[in-house]
């Protein structure tokens, strides 16, 4: 490879897959969260850790956005990683169960290790695709959503590590594993040399009307109403997919034993909607969406994918108590969840610029912290008070107002 002038594309998917599968750590918290119930934890507690880390894992990405230019993407990728794989390490060895030490070593160490990663295959991989930007992004946000289903099962029914090895345990081997697989994959983040194309590619317009090459600085963007409209959007709809994912295993458990399953059963059924459905759906919705805005445009992929999941997430609450209406809710809401993570990064390459990619979605992600935080803390706060469908319906409401604000967004000028 190296006495080639351009390397083969091909890795960098790779690489961005691998860095992603593990990045994906996070959506795997709801494993931990019974075993951290049975221990004394309040269900509003498990899910601050979760919240935390995803206000940390957007917060670090602004950061991640400004360092990608000076540090370099390989460095940036490999130094996220060995973040991460400290904070689970050091989650295992202090024991496990602690509050204090799970919301600052998972939640806010954690996730500064994501959110210095996550950026960076997502910014490399457009400028090796620019003919398939959706795709690309869709491919390299998979593993994340992939990645939930791995450590999910590891941990629960394939690998056992939590009923064999406890917690802390559990954590630890997941430790070293993030920063492994975080800094392979980093070998292969490098950008293309200046002025390289792929064969045959040619800039054009896209079907908005904007010229591929038109950039915006960061100072620029956030000066524009497109940007409070996408922001505003993403919030709305990340909200709603973390409130989902952080319950997905709480909220059908209690609706399916008030429908006469037993506690094993409704334990294993709520865990294979969340484990299997929720998760290959979410994978599988960051490829399709993404493929499928390279032909139908962003806005209009947007508009459609909140459309649907804003009536998905209002009637979930009459899903949730039967096993094969959960299945399908579950997959419903985890497949356009999955799609925010190829259409928000491609909407802001296609109205700011694809250049500076890398700088101007750090700040429209910051919206999936706002989410983050504002989603999993109505879920958890309305769980404790016995009213999970009210948390389920201002949900879904919040992501039909995104669709009619996805509506207004036009294309934006200089």
């Amino acid at each position: 490879m190296e006495n080639q002038k351009v390397m083969n594309r091909g890795l960098v998917v790779l690489g961005a897959i691998l860095i992603q599968l593990a990045l994906g750590a996070i959506y795997a918290w709801s494993v931990f969260t019974p075993s951290l119930v049975a221990e004394g934890w309040s269900k509003a507690n498990t899910q601050w850790v979760f919240a935390i880390g995803l206000a940390s894992f957007a917060i670090f990405m602004v950061f991640s956005g400004k360092k990608l230019a000076t540090w370099g993407p390989q460095k940036l990728a490999m130094l996220g990683g060995i973040i991460l794989g400290i904070g689970y390490l050091l989650a295992g060895l202090f024991g496990g169960t602690s509050f204090n030490s799970l919301v600052i070593l998972i939640g806010l160490v954690g996730g500064a290790g994501i959110g210095i990663a996550y950026v960076v295959p997502i910014a490399v991989g457009m400028r090796w695709f620019p003919d398939k930007k959706g795709m690309i992004t869709g491919l390299a946000v998979a593993g994340f959503g992939f990645g939930a289903l791995l450590w999910v099962k590891l941990a629960g029914s394939w690998g056992h590590l939590i009923e064999n090895l406890g917690l802390s345990t559990t954590f630890t081997i997941y430790g070293i594993a993030f920063a492994a697989m975080v800094i392979i994959g980093g070998m292969w983040m490098k950008f293309p040399p200046a002025g390289w194309k792929p064969e045959g590619y040619e800039e054009k317009q896209t079907a908005g009307g904007i010229v591929d090459d038109r950039e915006f600085t960061t100072k620029e963007m956030l000066g524009k109403t497109q940007f409070y409209l996408i922001f505003l959007t993403f919030i709305f709809s990340a909200g709603a997919g973390l409130m989902s994912i952080g319950l997905m295993k709480l909220y059908p458990m209690e609706a399916l034993i008030k429908n006469g399953y037993s506690e094993i059963e409704a334990s294993a059924i709520a865990g294979t909607a969340m484990a299997v459905f929720f998760s290959l759906a979410n994978g599988l919705g960051r490829i399709l969406w993404g493929m499928l805005s390279d032909k139908l445009g962003r806005k209009t992929s947007i508009i459609a994918m909140t459309a649907i999941q804003g009536v998905v997430v209002i009637l979930f609450t009459y899903m949730a108590g039967s096993e094969y209406l959960l299945y399908l809710g579950a997959t419903l809401i985890g497949f356009n969840f999955g799609g925010n993570f190829a259409l928000f990064p491609t909407i802001t390459a296609d109205t700011f610029g694809a250049k500076n990619v890398g700088l101007n979605y750090p700040w429209v992600f910051l919206a999936y912290g706002f989410g983050g935080i504002m989603g999993p803390i109505l879920g958890g706060k309305l769980g404790d008070m016995g009213n999970f469908p009210l948390a389920f319906t201002i949900a879904g409401i919040a992501v039909l107002i995104g669709t009619v604000l996805t509506i207004m967004v036009k294309p934006a000028k200089k």
